[in-house]
């Protein structure tokens, strides 16, 4: 009978601290902990408890795991900054990263701009390319050869 409380009170715990961190972190072992409780009931010994314990909590890890961690991040895309990664802009104002001074105009929205390569200079009315994009600026680089 203290086994049985034992594993509940060891179910109840990671169920608890699951409930709490919501990232699959403690859900494996609470299977585990269900399994030894189950063991415990039919009157299984405590070395056998522990073991079931220990293998069906590492069964549950590398099985389930991958494939919940697969589901949850499902819908997980690109954000519309990541998207305009690689989208020219039209420069509106000179770009020069020693002056600090620079601006770029995309979709009607006008950013901060900087150039990728600190001495590259980039004029009034040229088309870049977003190579990145830190907090509120954008980061271009020349257009390669041939894009238009």
């Amino acid at each position: 009978m203290n086994a049985i409380v034992t594993w509940l009170l060891v179910t109840a715990a990671l169920l608890l601290v699951e409930a709490l961190t919501a990232g699959l972190t403690t859900i494996w072992f609470a299977g585990g902990a269900v399994a030894a409780l189950i063991c415990a009931f039919m009157g299984g010994p405590l070395w056998l408890q522990t073991g079931i314990f220990a293998a069906v909590s590492l069964i549950l890890l590398l099985v389930t795991r991958p494939l919940a961690l697969k589901y949850m991040r499902r819908g997980t895309g690109k954000t519309s900054l990541d998207r305009m990664i690689g989208q020219q802009v039209l420069v509106t104002e000179q770009i020069d990263n020693l002056r600090g001074t620079g601006e770029a105009q995309i979709d009607g929205q006008y950013w901060m701009a900087r150039a990728y390569d600190n001495d590259q200079i980039f004029k009034k009315g040229e088309i870049a390319r977003i190579r990145a994009i830190q907090g509120v600026k954008l980061i271009v680089e020349k257009r390669p050869e041939g894009q238009v």
